[in-house]
């Protein structure tokens, strides 16, 4: 069984300068995030709240450590996330966005946020179509107490390469015709898309940040049944 320095050191040298590797840590003990942060990670990303706060009170005193929240959002956790999070990968439609501006102003915070898009039909994700996304551009350029900082995918299981490939670009080319238009506000540099089974070719079509869980930390084990 190979050890996470090993795991990281393996990633690594497949990956560019310039693209940050986000490890995924959902459902993996507090130890599994020190061990890969004293290897020089310092990205870390949650899919529940409840979990991702009982993680940072144990490793309080790692005080560099970038929290991102990738787990689907619900409007009525928006505070907390905002609270405990440094990015947010999962504003999936408008009322959300603007429901994270009111809370970013009354928190006087200034949250990193992605766009959750969905560039190939997928009933099981959230997210914006890539089409759907045009008309709420002028709307999300007013969340000035937001910064959006570009788009966020999970692509369908099953998809071929080619298929795979093309959805990576096709983010790319959004990301790259909104930032044209509407920067600033909306700057538009960060792509996150690519996870263990498919980010060199997120990186290849422009992925500025991959999310890997499984090709660090191993098997991942059984979700906790609490929230």
């Amino acid at each position: 069984m190979t050890t996470i320095a090993e795991n990281l050191a393996t990633i690594r040298a497949t990956i560019p300068d310039g693209v940050r590797l986000l490890a995924v840590s959902k459902t993996f003990p507090a130890a599994a995030i020190r061990a890969a942060y004293h290897e020089g990670v310092r990205d870390f990303g949650e899919s529940r709240i409840q979990e991702a706060i009982a993680k940072q009170a144990e490793l309080a005193d790692l005080t560099d450590i970038q929290w991102h929240f990738i787990g689907h959002l619900q409007s009525n956790k928006a505070k907390k996330a905002l609270t405990h999070f440094d990015w947010l990968h999962t504003c999936d439609h408008l009322a959300l966005a603007q429901r994270l501006d009111r809370l970013a102003a009354e928190l006087g915070k200034s949250p990193q946020i992605l766009l959750q898009v969905k560039p190939c039909p997928d009933p099981d994700k959230y997210g914006w179509p890539l089409a759907s996304l045009w008309p709420d551009l002028a709307a999300l350029a007013q969340c000035h107490h937001l910064n959006i900082q570009g788009l966020m995918t999970i692509l369908p299981l099953g998809l071929t390469p080619a298929a795979t490939r093309q959805a990576f670009q096709e983010t790319e080319a959004a990301a790259a015709q909104i930032r044209e238009q509407f920067s600033p506000p909306l700057g538009m540099t960060e792509l996150s898309m690519g996870m263990s089974g498919d980010y060199p070719l997120a990186i290849a079509a422009g992925a500025t940040m991959i999310r890997i869980g499984r090709g660090i930390f191993g098997d991942r084990p059984p979700l906790p049944s609490s929230t």
